[in-house]
């Protein structure tokens, strides 16, 4: 197959592992009769893109270029595109394709496709070389991995829904959060804050869970209506036993077997949180009262698109701090540092 005609754009780039990202010329394809171009406004920061461009999950082929929570306007369109036309404002998320023919594809379950094409890192099927993320000044999609961003959301504070939005939308839905409910979320980062804001507008009793103390007031302003001190037993204690579900959005070590003891029988803890080593989980607290412990990944396309309606009926976005492209490598050790609130964007006019 022929290398298709493509483009260079300005985008900012990995060249190794330790490496600061910096300016580079990438390629992208000219739109083909399915395809979507798009010229990014705004791109989330996520600790995914981190662990990506310092080859911490141990796939990154460099030069690499992060970013998966993408909003922009549609520039141009393939001859063959029906969704969208010039000028719409749409989003991408974690993925721009998958094999579309699989039982998981076919369910709109497009996260589980062992075939799935990531934002980035991924092998692109049209130029055969590694897919390249957001931190860019544009990028092109297959029509059906581009999503329509509603009309009243603040488009810099829309970019996280894209990853931090569904990630943690997909679980509060599949295990039917809603009134009547009392919920747990474990942390207020990008995800828990997200977390927070969704369980509050299914109905639910939100109670944050946060190491900080200082964190109580946010806690409550994003809308849980109680928050726990993890590290005070007596809070901890009071807690026992009256969860339906806890919804586990921390990335570092923590003691999981905590949490199961706050659960009703028949209760769920899902992780959206992934944390670099194993987690220690003893049997008892799930046995003797029949808990469950499971993990959910971002969402499909159709449930991502439903996330994005829901946002726009309740004008939920994230909490987001503004930064210019060339201050990435700045923003990634002050992530590390869980000090920001609550999300990174990039504004992507800064790259020009």
């Amino acid at each position: 197959m022929s290398k298709p005609v493509c483009y260079s754009t300005k985008a900012f780039s990995a060249v190794s592992a330790s490496s600061p990202l910096s300016a580079a010329v990438i390629e992208r394809r000219v739109p083909t009769a399915t395809d979507v171009q798009i010229q990014i406004l705004y791109c989330g920061v996520c600790h995914s893109d981190l662990h990506f461009a310092r080859n911490e999950w141990h796939f990154t082929q460099y030069p690499a270029v992060p970013g998966h929570e993408i909003v922009g306007h549609v520039t141009a369109v393939g001859g063959g595109v029906k969704k969208f036309k010039v000028g719409d404002t749409v989003g991408v998320g974690c993925l721009v394709d998958s094999c579309r023919t699989c039982p998981d594809c076919r369910n709109g379950l497009e996260q589980f496709c062992s075939n799935m094409v990531m934002t980035y890192g991924s092998m692109d099927k049209h130029l055969g070389t590694p897919t390249l993320g957001g931190y860019a000044q544009s990028i092109v999609v297959t029509e059906d991995f581009v999503l329509r961003i509603p009309a009243n959301l603040n488009l810099a504070a829309a970019a996280p829904l894209l990853c931090a939005g569904i990630t943690t939308y997909s679980p509060l839905r599949n295990w039917k959060v809603g009134p009547g409910q009392k919920v747990g979320i474990i942390g207020l980062g990008g995800l828990g804050h997200m977390a927070v804001k969704f369980a509050k507008a299914f109905g639910a009793h939100v109670v944050l869970f946060t190491t900080s103390p200082s964190k109580v007031v946010d806690g409550k302003r994003v809308g849980a209506h109680e928050v726990v001190v993890s590290t005070n037993e007596p809070q901890m204690a009071a807690q026992a036993g009256t969860f339906d579900f806890i919804l586990d959005a921390v990335s570092a070590t923590h003691d999981l077997n905590a949490y199961l003891n706050l659960l009703k029988r028949d209760g769920h803890l899902v992780l959206v949180g992934a944390p670099a080593e194993p987690l220690p989980l003893a049997a008892f607290p799930l046995l003797f009262r029949r808990r469950s412990v499971s993990g959910s990944l971002i969402g499909g396309l159709p449930e991502t698109q439903e996330m994005l309606d829901f946002c726009g009926k309740h004008n939920i976005t994230s909490d987001i701090e503004m930064i210019r492209m060339d201050q990435i490598n700045t923003a990634y050790e002050r992530m590390l540092k869980s000090d920001v609130k609550y999300r990174f964007v990039i504004d992507m006019a800064s790259l020009t």
